[in-house]
């Protein structure tokens, strides 16, 4: 959502697979097939929140790809490694298996795991200015790596002179923006649109804190809205003050008071 620059204390970008250095002949599958998925997650002083998310997304989606179980007391032992004692960075956990292809795709699957790190932001984005596009992801509650559709329709919008996208259905109903889940404040409290998409951990972990409910929010509705903002685990909480023709605050105080909520939930040891 911003470019990325180094952190105070953060290690270098690394990669391993399955605990071992990852060798460039062991990641072509990766880059050619594309058939995968993966969680990130921003790890500071080696705590992150709502690592159990992470995890348990990990393991839905193996299965739900794969057809097969995932270790994810061995995939987090893994992604311990990635992490500095000290300082932040952001950890990405992709799964996927080096021997399928194009011509066996229907093989039984054996995963790998891959683990990278780099330095995580050292700066809050600005707040979001966005587009509103018509747009399902494949399999949309699934973190796949295959992101040609998302990347597309967010170059178009970067082009067109906006930050990002806001994807809505046939019907008009709000669904998520490009990376992120979106959430507004409507009648003084937050609503989390319902519907075909993927649950963020940033957005699970303050809904089990008891921020807010999901229902159904037609794009039109927006108009009546107080705010908009977006929400991920890379940036917590943040603004979003333009979708199309509508503005909406910065500082409207049900987002401010999220993104304090969300600040103040507790870390874990990854």
């Amino acid at each position: 959502m911003s470019p990325l620059t180094p952190a105070d204390g953060a290690a270098g970008p690394t990669a391993e697979l399955n605990g071992e250095p990852a060798a460039p002949e062991a990641l072509r599958t990766l880059a050619l097939t594309n058939y995968g998925h993966f969680t990130t997650m921003t790890v500071e002083n080696g705590r992150v929140r709502g690592p159990d998310l992470h995890l348990e997304r990990l393991a839905r989606d193996c299965r739900a790809l794969f057809d097969v179980p995932l270790d994810t007391a061995q995939v987090r032992a893994w992604a311990r490694r990635a992490v500095p004692a000290t300082g932040r960075c952001t950890v990405r956990i992709t799964v996927f298996d080096p021997s399928l292809h194009l011509g066996n795709i229907a093989d039984d699957a054996d995963p790998r795991v891959l683990v990278t790190s780099r330095p995580a932001p050292a700066h809050a984005p600005a707040p979001l200015r966005v587009r509103s596009v018509t747009y399902l992801r494949d399999l949309p509650e699934v973190k796949g790596v295959g992101l040609f559709g998302v990347l597309r329709r967010r170059r178009e919008a970067r082009r067109a002179g906006c930050d990002d996208v806001l994807f809505t259905d046939g019907d008009a109903t709000v669904l998520e923006g490009s990376t992120w889940n979106v959430g507004v404040i409507r009648a003084g409290r937050v609503v989390w649109p319902d519907g075909p998409v993927l649950a963020g951990t940033a957005r699970e972990v303050l809904l089990r804190a008891g921020a807010g409910t999901t229902d159904r929010v037609r794009l039109p509705e927006l108009a009546d809205c107080e705010a908009v903002f977006a929400t991920n685990a890379a940036v917590g909480v943040l603004p979003v003050t333009r979708v199309d023709d509508l503005e909406f605050p910065a500082d409207h105080p049900g987002v401010t008071g999220l993104a304090a909520l969300y600040a103040s939930l507790p870390t874990e040891w990854l």
